[in-house]
């Protein structure tokens, strides 16, 4: 469940190629305002991770600096989107003894407790703890179990985690601007929330945000979020490659790209000529022209290459024909001519291009794909989309109790789990390797909140 947001939103998208701020405010009927945007090039960061800490301090000052001036406020914390530190997404599957009884609140929050009690690698930190299903005695489908009869109670959890290093190094340099993390979210999961409808969400879709550094990857289904993953490659490396190619500066290279480039070929390809400045030269008495099938030739392979690792990512993870025949196609490198089509190729899909949806008081400025993380960010906060660890704050504590809190990147509290004769042991599934763990003493296991 939902829960409503009240107060100040604070939606910060530390990218590749642009660092972009948006302040908002709830509205009393549902949705959101936005009050304050400022974005500014972004300096320091490449392929999603902070690589220069004073160039992405500055940077992404002067984006807050002028979102925080145009809105009239001060901010002190952040929702903060993660594209880069090699997202993964896993699903598991936690299993909890009922015995025939009927389901209860105290049955929920076990079952959910122990989902977010799973290990995971030392040098990666929870983005998300989804519950994405239900079941009972291996009927799924189920939404809402509380009040139903069962034998088992089964929950599928998708956790989406992230490098710690990355996460680190993104809140030091937050800190260094006097700014707290409120909460980090993944940035695909975000786009999909700024720029997908509710019967894609429901019945299967893929959506692709093509960033400056990296391309990230979400599939939604049956409502909820069942899988992340991000690609080191993006519209950066696009316009290095024509750079490279055509032995010019990366701003022209980048010119030519918007103005000019085309992942599609048309036949007046040859006949067309550009202007391409020689990198190093300073006579500009004598032009240097090439056939605009040039530029294309180099932009078409990176982008092909971008569209089969796309499916191969989907594929490996079994995603391809869960998200059905539907993409949604996002991010600022998007824009470029014939993305679209070139997609519909490679991915054999149903391609649309996205853009923010539901969000009142966007400029037309930044109501373009580039700006659909950001907007999500905002639609995040607003709507406080739960995920595990909102769900075991939601639901009554009853025998629970804290027995000491451990700080790190995020809050964690410690819980003691009962001895076997008031609970029966779960059973975690993960890639057909079941573990069982023996409750016949007390058992702390660790829950974010």
């Amino acid at each position: 469940m939902n829960k409503t947001r009240t107060g100040l939103i604070a939606a910060l998208d530390i990218g590749s190629s642009k660092i972009c701020c948006l302040l908002a405010h709830p509205l009393n009927g549902g949705g959101v305002r936005v009050i304050g945007t400022g974005h500014h090039a972004s300096k320091g960061v490449r392929g999603g991770a902070v690589i220069d800490m004073d160039a992405a301090q500055n940077a992404t000052l002067t984006a807050v600096s002028a979102a925080e001036e145009l809105a009239g406020e001060r901010i002190r914390e952040v929702v903060v989107n993660v594209s880069g530190g090699n997202l993964s997404s896993e699903t598991y599957n936690v299993e909890l003894a009922i015995s025939g009884r009927e389901i209860n609140d105290t049955d929920m929050r076990k079952a959910l407790a122990q989902g977010n009690s799973i290990q995971h690698d030392a040098d990666r930190e929870i983005l998300h703890c989804l519950p994405v299903g239900y079941s009972l005695d291996s009927a799924r489908g189920i939404r809402d179990p509380r009040g139903m009869f069962a034998e088992t109670l089964g929950v599928d959890i998708n956790v989406i985690s992230a490098r710690t290093a990355t996460l680190r190094n993104l809140a030091n340099c937050l800190g260094r601007c006097h700014l707290d993390i409120e909460i980090a979210v993944a940035a695909p999961y975000a786009s999909g929330l700024a720029c997908l409808v509710e019967d894609e969400v429901d019945l299967g879709v893929t959506i692709v945000d093509m960033g400056g550094g990296t391309t990230t990857i979400a599939v939604f289904y049956d409502g909820e979020v069942i899988h992340a993953d991000s690609i080191p490659v993006g519209g950066q490396h696009v316009t290095s490659d024509i750079a490279r190619g055509l032995s010019t500066s990366l701003a022209h290279a980048e010119r030519m790209k918007t103005l000019y480039g085309s992942a599609i070929p048309s036949p007046s390809d040859e006949r067309e000529l550009i202007d391409v400045p020689l990198i190093g030269e300073e006579n500009t008495n004598q032009p240097n022209h090439v056939p605009r099938s040039l530029l294309n030739g180099i932009i078409r392979p990176r982008m092909e290459e971008t569209f089969e690792l796309v499916r191969s990512r989907l594929e490996v993870a079994g995603m391809d024909r869960v998200s059905g025949r539907r993409l949604v196609l996002t991010g600022g490198a998007s824009q470029l001519q014939g993305a679209r089509e070139l997609a519909t190729l490679v991915l054999e899909k149903q391609v649309r291009m996205g853009r923010p949806m539901r969000i009142n008081g966007l400029a037309e400025a930044t109501s373009g794909p580039a700006f659909s993380t950001c907007a999500g960010l905002v639609r995040f906060a607003a709507e406080r989309h739960a995920d595990v660890r909102d769900q075991l704050d939601a639901i009554p504590a009853r025998r629970w109790r804290t027995i000491f809190p451990y700080q790190s990147l995020a809050k964690r509290e410690f819980l003691m789990i009962p001895p076997s004769s008031t609970f029966s042991p779960p059973t975690f599934v993960r890639h057909s390797v079941t573990t069982t763990i023996p409750c016949n003493s007390p058992t702390y296991v660790w829950r974010l909140v």
